[in-house]
Order: structure tokens, then sequence, then C-alpha cells
């Protein structure tokens, strides 16, 4: 694996649990007026590091893409202010209904070709849509069944918007979202992509070898007062990707993932989960690394806005309902050795999902990084503590 870690989408599209996390559910779009221009300031954080603006479109922009697309007069155009920093999206109230516009971020040179792991994660939403599974649908191009569209070097999505409201941390929401994961996995089962167009493999959270690297970011980004919660942090992961690689993990199959299971890339009505959102980290993996973000991110206990103040420990009846829902599809029963891994993959998931942002950006949501890390530390020793009663409790 590369130093460039994947897990949890985005180094700014932070998730940890409830619905007061950084990026947590989907709500229907707010009031804000959509800019037209970039803002030229920026956002301080740790260590004097500073947040890239937001990007946004400009009028023009926006009024090119549209025409390439039949969804009515265009009555209304807000911004939608979530997810990363770097792809902009509006909100499009037409003749014919609601829609999700978003510019995807750059990725090198200027795009004059949809990129393969686009052309991919739109493979797998199709298949999806096709047995009913609960996303939003891709728009395509008038006159064309393409649902990517290349223009001036970028790279645009049109969805249909479902509104909802976000996670409330129910035994129900949770249950269903275990459920819904096991019939993602199980639906993608039987995808085939067309041929030569491969999905990404490999870059999650298990023995993930360029962590050392962010990790050693962080500490420079601390200075002394890291020093000791940085060790801890790299001491705790070694030892878990140990012990889940004594049971198997990297040998297990490999399947088609979702890669950022967690309820801010769920829509909910009450207790039922809607939609499934963003894609865009479809890889092949092990079921378990959606298996153990999902409990990890579901089993979170978030209180207040300083995060070295939250319990150590983990809600055990919310991580057993979503483990629950997941066994409940016929044919997606967790095995032993999964079970037996995940406390150590929740560990490892968990000091990643931190490590990464805070290296790339120097904070976490808005979150006092060295409260983040102190908290994830806890956190991680609990489970570790913990991990035999957590495999027993799930596997009751």
């Amino acid at each position: 694996m590369s130093n460039s870690l994947v897990m949890g989408g985005s180094a700014e599209n932070q998730s940890f649990g409830t619905g007061q996390s950084p990026a947590i559910g989907v709500r229907s779009p707010g009031d804000t007026s959509m800019p037209v221009s970039s803002a030229s300031s920026s956002i301080p954080t740790l260590e004097g590091a500073a947040r890239p603006s937001r990007a946004t479109f400009d009028a023009g922009e926006l009024a090119k893409v549209c025409s390439r697309y039949d969804v009515g007069e265009i009555e209304s155009v807000k911004e939608y202010r979530r997810g990363s920093s770097r792809s902009p999206k509006v909100t499009l109230r037409t003749s014919r209904g609601a829609y999700l516009l978003k510019r995807r971020a750059a990725e090198g040179s200027g795009a004059t070709a949809v990129p393969e792991r686009v052309r991919y994660s739109h493979a797998v939403q199709q298949h999806l849509a096709a047995r009913r599974f609960p996303l939003p649908a891709l728009v395509p191009l008038k006159g064309s069944g393409e649902t990517a569209l290349v223009l001036d070097g970028h790279v645009y999505e049109l969805f249909e918007f479902v509104p909802g409201n976000p996670y409330d941390a129910s035994l129900d929401a949770t249950g269903d979202a275990g459920r819904l994961l096991a019939y993602f996995h199980k639906v993608l089962g039987s995808f085939r992509p067309e041929p030569g167009l491969r999905p990404r493999t490999g870059a999650c959270f298990h023995n993930a070898a360029g962590l050392g690297s962010h990790l050693d970011i962080v500490q420079r980004r601390l200075g002394d007062r890291g020093q000791r919660v940085v060790e801890s942090l790299r001491d705790r992961y070694a030892d878990a990707a140990v012990r889940a690689e004594a049971l198997g993990a990297s040998g297990w199959p490999s399947q088609i993932i979702h890669g950022d299971w967690h309820p801010g890339n769920m829509v909910f009505r009450g207790s039922r989960t809607v939609a499934i959102i963003d894609y865009d980290t479809v890889r092949r993996a092990p079921r378990a690394i959606d298996l153990a973000n999902g409990a990890l991110q579901f089993s979170i206990i978030r209180r207040g806005e300083d995060p070295s103040q939250w319990p150590a420990g983990m809600d055990e009846g919310r991580l057993k309902r979503f483990c629950r829902g997941y066994d409940l599809v016929p044919g997606c029963i967790i095995s032993t050795a999964e079970l037996e891994a995940l406390p150590w993959l929740m560990i490892e998931a968990i000091i990643v999902e931190a490590a990464v942002p805070i290296a790339a950006t120097g904070g976490f949501g808005g979150l006092d990084a060295g409260g983040v890390l102190r908290m994830v530390d806890a956190k991680a020793a609990w489970i570790a503590h913990h991990a035999q009663r957590l495999t027993d409790l799930v596997g009751e």
C-alpha cells in the first residue's frame, strides 16, 4: 500500500458515529445562497496549517453544465455544504423535481475523459439501482446513457436528491444500517463489470504501510505535546494489525465493498434507511473492512465538543444491533474468524480515521486535534481490553 491511505473517504469527510458528527446524515437543503466564485480566505488549523477554502461553482459554469441535462426549468439553486471542500455541490429545484449536482475534485491535470474509477463507481450504482437497492439515481445526459459529464477539464455528476433526516442513534436505525450493509454485499455478489473496467484494490485501513508516515506528520504538527499519544497509537495499531492478520484478515475473500460505511453516508426517515450515498471509495477488499468500520462508526459514544472528554467505551447495544442486522440477511452470517478480528479491525480503523485527516489538514472536522487523538487512544485501549467480551457479545 502506498502512503496515500484511503479510509472513510476524503480527509475532510470525517465521521465518528452519532448525529453530531462532522459528516453525519443528509438533511434537506438549507437556505444558504450559492456563492458564484471561490473565496480567497482560508481557515486556520493546527500549528498554522491552513485548510483550503471551499470550492464553488460560478454562474456561467452552472449554466453550461445544466444545459447538458434534461431536468426541466431550474427554479432555485442552493449550495450543499457537505463532504470534501474540494468538490462543490449544489441542490437544484426544477420543474421536474430536486437534484444534487457535484463537480468532482480535480485529479491532476484537467480531465479529458471520465476516469476509470468513476466509470466503475457508476457501474456499481447502476447494478444496485437495477436491483432496487436504495440509493440516489444517477441522471443521464441528454440523448445519452452516459452518467458522467466531462466539460472544460472537470467531471460532473447529477443525482436525484433524496430528502431525509440524520441518524438518530436508535437501535432500530442502527440495525437497519447493518442490514443494508449485508444487502449491499449480497447484491454486488453478482456484479460483473464490462471487460477492462477494473476496481480499485487495497488501500484500506488494515495493515496500512503508509500509516507511519502520517503519524510522523501528526507528531511534527503537535510537537512535544503529541509525542506520547502518537507513540501510543503506533503501538496500538501495530498490535491490532498483527492480531487481525493472525486471524487471516488479508487472506479472506475479496468482494466489492462500499469503503466508507458510516451514518453520514446514509439518508434516514425515522429509523429506516432510504438511501446510501457516496460510492467514491468502492473497491475490492474483504467484507470485514466494511463491517468493522460500520461497527465502529455506529457504536461511538460522543458527548460534547471536547473529544478528550468523550467516554472511552463504545455503545455495546448499538454495536450488537449493527452486527445482528447484518447477520439477519440470508447468506450473510459473520464468520467466527471475522467476529474474533472485529475489535482489532475497529482499532485499526479508528486510528487511521483520525491520523490521515489530521496529517493532511492539521484538524478533524473543527475539533481539537490533540483532543481527538487522546480520545482515539482511549477508545483503542478500551476496545483492546474488552476485545473478547465484544466478540462474545456480537456472537451471542
